[in-house]
């Protein structure tokens, strides 16, 4: 089952959003991090997790995801249950022929982005959706996910997923926190009152302390409660239970599917469903009825 059929089904799904890695690594090095990769790929598609694999994360240039996939993934890893990320940082030329390898090696779905445009290199195409259009036209097989931000404008965003040129079967959100949740409100009412049926995927983000240096970095490329996380961790709170904290209260909203954002790459299973029990120990103390979110 497609992701974008599985976002339709009844059942809540938890993915993991995991970083290829860096381009400039030496061969050693390089090598070092596609098996520690590998190896949290099948340990969290083995388990029925969903693994999406970004593209040029933060404008640093990344090793090529979809190469070293068909060349050492292996036939056992079920190739629906890997997405990978493609951004319109690069030629218009790889970007297709990237998404007909795709296609051709059995990969069911791409999440196509824009990528930041204030950092690495230039898009080939003005907005997403004019790469997605064009990815369409040419392989029409892929099912493609698109990107909403909650944090932004909400009826402008809700403008963008019912905007006919969208192209796409499902979107993907910028990472949300409980800490943070009025906007996340506002933009899930927008997309209520106004009809918006293409399923949508949140981001939640994985913090792994307070450093400030580190929360300040993060805060250039996405939206980061550095205070309200500074508070949090202080009182004692792990960086399981903050993750479990921002996914419960998602839940308790009627937010259904879910990626999970920088995880270890060592031991990215083991963490993930860490995380999920510990949002199943906080149904206690959320709305009643509901519950905690299945892996699929």
């Amino acid at each position: 089952m497609s992701l974008a059929e599985a976002m339709r089904g009844d059942v809540s799904i938890v993915a993991a959003e995991l970083r290829p890695p860096r381009a400039e690594l030496d061969s050693v090095d390089g090598m070092d991090a596609w098996i520690d990769t590998y190896h949290s790929v099948r340990s969290l598609t083995r388990q029925g997790t969903r693994v999406f694999l970004t593209d040029s994360a933060v404008g640093t240039q990344e090793e090529n995801n979809l190469r070293h996939l068909v060349a050492n993934m292996g036939r056992d890893v079920s190739r629906d249950h890997v997405i990978p990320f493609l951004t319109s940082k690069h030629s218009l030329d790889f970007c297709l022929s990237y998404a007909e390898q795709a296609a051709q090696h059995g990969f069911s779905s791409l999440v196509v982005l824009g990528g930041d445009k204030t950092v690495g290199r230039p898009r080939c195409v003005e907005h997403a959706w004019q790469l997605r259009a064009d990815i369409r036209r040419r392989v029409p097989t892929l099912t493609l996910g698109g990107w909403a931000n909650p944090y932004a404008d909400p009826a402008r965003q809700v403008d963008f997923l019912l905007d006919g040129q969208f192209t796409g079967e499902y979107y993907l959100t910028q990472v949300v926190s409980h800490l943070d949740m009025a906007p996340v409100t506002r933009f899930l009412e927008e997309t209520q009152r106004r009809g918006v049926t293409l399923p949508g995927m949140f981001g939640v983000f994985y913090y792994r302390s307070a450093n400030a240096k580190t929360l300040q970095i993060l805060n250039q490329f996405m939206p980061v409660p550095v205070a309200a996380l500074h508070a949090e961790f202080a009182t004692g709170a792990t960086p399981v239970e903050v993750c479990a904290r921002s996914l419960r209260a998602m839940l308790d909203v009627g937010i259904r599917h879910f990626y999970v954002s920088n995880l270890p790459l060592m031991g990215a299973a083991t963490t993930l469903s860490a995380i999920l029990g510990r949002v199943d120990a906080l149904r206690d103390v959320a709305t009643p009825g509901t519950s905690a979110p299945a892996r699929s």
